[in-house]
């Protein structure tokens, strides 16, 4: 167990050049004392760890001291290689750099490692979009991505819902969600997000910025999706469900919707149940999305929802009680 610490201890020391004993003892899940007992056993063991005082200090190396670390755990190794799936690493131009650094890490490993690692390559695949949907291809994606890692500003014509605009952007992270890429930046010190396939032109700029220090890209993502799916989902309508409607709530409704539907308790005699569901904004929209629950709900509340859902029944059947059109095309799909 000791071993293993202290190869965490060299580890971060190489991976972040200075770190504090309340750092390390974090990391380790032990007490500040048991780290400075390991890092005096790494000392003596010669390697060139030493310690700088003040608010700035903490442990670092010997400046040039590296060492080769074999230690990686199978679990481990096969992490790695689970972090280079192909399909992302292609879309920002980088599947021939993933691709070789993938050969120079299986050459590095231990021989007794190599065959697990190797087999997380041919038996898992990333495939990013959702179903019936393709994945975009955007045009200024790989720029934007150059952009992102050299920390310059790019200025951007983009496509709204509402008009184009134009925008300088400071690049702050992208993001892959259901096939379609995203970019986090920060426009007049505000963090927006923008959809890189509605990017129509991009430029990318020789003045640099300063990455705010405290900015997450997990953390400002969660809360951007968070705050979208709740305006997207503004309203509640109180919906009576049969046991298949339950289902059918489960399997068709965004996460979303999922997660904040709230039953009732009580099932009357023929299993079915009321529910406050979260809708859309507009009666067009909520009414789309309970329509795919077919007849297995039924709209108590808002009342203009219920009258737009009997509104929508009532013209759906009497069309379906008229004769259907008859000089249509020979399609397939009539056997």
């Amino acid at each position: 167990m000791r071993a293993s610490r202290l190869l965490s201890i060299l580890t971060a020391l190489q991976a972040r050049g200075r770190i504090t004993a309340p750092e390390l003892a974090e990391a380790c899940e032990v007490s500040v004392r048991t780290i400075y007992r390991d890092i005096d056993a790494l000392s003596a063991a010669g390697i060139p760890v030493y310690a700088e005082r003040g608010a700035e200090g903490g442990y670092r190396l010997l400046d040039g001291y590296r060492v080769r670390l074999n230690g990686l755990s199978p679990p481990e190794a096969e992490a790695l290689f689970m972090a280079g799936l192909p399909g992302p690493a292609a879309a920002l131009g980088l599947d021939a750099a993933m691709m070789a650094a993938q050969t120079k890490v299986m050459a590095a490993l231990p021989a007794n490692l190599r065959p697990s690692a190797a087999r997380m390559l041919g038996r898992f695949h990333l495939d990013a979009p959702g179903w019936f949907g393709e994945a975009e291809h955007p045009e200024h994606l790989r720029a934007i991505a150059g952009a992102l890692l050299r920390e310059s500003l790019i200025e951007i014509r983009y496509r709204s819902w509402k008009a184009e605009k134009r925008r300088r952007v400071a690049p702050l992270g992208l993001v892959l969600k259901a096939g379609s890429w995203y970019l986090a930046g920060s426009v007049d010190g505000s963090v927006r997000t923008y959809r890189v396939a509605r990017i129509l032109d991009c430029m990318v700029l020789e003045k640099t910025f300063v990455r705010p220090a405290d900015f997450d890209l997990a953390a400002y993502w969660q809360r951007a999706t968070e705050r979208l799916e709740a305006e997207l989902h503004p309203n509640r309508a109180t919906v009576r469900l049969s046991p298949f409607g339950i289902k059918l709530l489960d399997v068709l409704s965004q996460p979303y919707v999922k997660t904040r539907t709230r039953f009732e308790d009580a099932t009357d005699a023929a299993g079915w149940r009321i529910a406050v569901v979260p809708i859309g904004k507009s009666i067009w929209h909520a009414a789309a999305e309970l329509l795919r629950l077919g007849a297995e709900a039924e709209v108590l509340a808002p009342a203009e929802l219920r009258d737009k859902m009997a509104e929508i029944a009532q013209a759906m059947a009497a069309r379906y009680q008229q004769e259907p059109v008859r000089d249509l095309p020979d399609l397939a799909i009539h056997r």
